[in-house]
């Protein structure tokens, strides 16, 4: 059978799921679809738009989930060679190794390929769980939300797997800026872990990375919610001086670069937080941050070690926006972004992007703002393009991003 004849086969599927949930006759379907009965199913089983926002609001389902099923995304798990010799541990194995390389897209449609022969709930966790990874990869962090929530409707879970889950879906939502749910999430986490202390010196690495991501979404939320700064700037503080006492630990301990990564970044977020709690001047922060992502990398920079530098590039921006202005504010923006975005660039960060993305327009509000005139805001053709993928990965972006697309002059490359 070609695709064609599957999407066909698939969408036939859905018009008869329409008339059995609404009770509906073929021509009843037809009006509601604004279609002749006679031609209710197209022959290319390719449907426009239109068609399928109207066979979505029959269902009630997200148009996403639509388009979902027509092109086989929830189908594909079943369709690994039947042939195929491997054991789970070898398929679960490889991907694991697509993973170290950073071949995400192998890793999700493996991950969907695998989940056809997963034999209990567990197995299909361990799938889904690789599969949130290669999206964030991607930085399609919207569908790795969808796999760590499909994750953990799964019954009977076992606890260990479940809390990696949890915790995928937690960074998930800080990611999109979902930060309410995020913090929510990792406040679960949190409690279970105090709870019950993982048995393995290893699994403390579960504790640092929950407090890792729920310091950062309490950073965030000093923003979000002025009302109540200095109470998320203190919980964030403490939960990111633990993480990097953890992180220091676990890096000696288990020699893992990775980790070094981890608590760098936290170190940097905690310096944009001890700023709002007054415990270190703004320039004093900012000067430190600027000498720091100064240096050159180098190729002993580790993948993780060159994030968390372009991060720190954030965090700076962040203090620079909040509490200069100026020529002083577009001295240290300029060099924070530039930077931040090349380390973007090199490490396809999507999350990192979208950062920059909404910095350089907020510099470049600030500044007419502050002069009264109206500047022109250039963009290159590279940029104008990533801003449209940025839009589709961060619906917060959206608003943010057709004013860019609105306003912005590009420049030819």
């Amino acid at each position: 059978m070609t695709t064609r004849e599957q999407q066909r086969e698939r969408l036939g599927q859905l018009l008869e799921l329409c008339r059995a949930s609404r009770g509906w006759s073929r021509a009843r379907l037809a009006r509601a679809l604004d279609r002749d009965p006679t031609k209710l199913l197209p022959d290319s089983g390719n449907p426009k738009l239109d068609y399928v926002v109207k066979l979505a609001d029959v269902l009630e389902w997200p148009v996403s989930e639509v388009v979902d099923v027509i092109h086989g995304e929830h189908v594909a798990a079943s369709e690994l060679d039947a042939t195929h010799t491997m054991t789970f541990l070898d398929l679960i194995a490889e991907v694991d190794e697509l993973l170290r390389v950073g071949d995400y897209t192998n890793v999700v449609e493996r991950a969907r390929q695998i989940s056809g022969i997963a034999s209990t709930g567990d197995e299909l966790a361990h799938v889904l769980i690789r599969e949130a990874a290669g999206w964030d990869g991607l930085g399609r962090y919207t569908k790795a939300q969808e796999a760590a929530q499909r994750g953990l409707r799964i019954p009977g879970l076992s606890v260990r797997l479940r809390l990696v889950l949890q915790a995928t879906l937690a960074n998930a939502q800080y990611t999109l800026w979902d930060l309410t749910p995020a913090l929510g999430t990792c406040e679960v986490l949190a409690k279970w872990y105090e709870m019950n202390p993982p048995e393995r010196d290893i699994d403390h690495k579960r504790i640092a990375y929950v407090l890792y991501v729920r310091g950062h979404t309490r950073r965030r939320l000093m923003a979000m919610q002025p009302e109540s700064s200095q109470h998320h700037a203190q919980c964030a503080a403490d939960d990111l001086t633990h993480a990097i006492e953890m992180y220091d630990q676990l890096t000696e301990e288990y020699e893992d670069d990775r980790l070094r990564g981890f608590a760098h970044t936290c170190r940097g977020g905690l310096l944009e937080i001890d700023v709002e709690l007054g415990n270190i001047r703004p320039q004093e922060a900012l000067e430190q941050l600027y000498s720091e992502t100064a240096l050159p990398l180098t190729s002993d920079d580790t993948g993780d070690w060159q994030e968390s530098l372009g991060w720190r590039c954030i965090f700076g921006s962040n203090i620079a926006l909040r509490h200069l202005e100026g020529n002083a504010l577009q001295r240290y923006l300029s060099r924070f972004l530039a930077r931040a975005l090349e380390i973007a660039e090199r490490s396809n960060n999507w999350a990192m992007r979208e950062r920059v993305y909404t910095m350089q327009y907020s510099l470049h509000r600030e500044l007419s703002q502050t002069t009264g005139l109206e500047l022109d805001y250039t963009i290159s053709e590279q940029v104008h393009s990533r801003v449209g993928l940025a839009m589709g990965r961060f619906p917060a972006f959206r608003d943010t991003g057709w004013q860019i697309l609105k306003e912005a002059k590009v420049t030819q490359s």
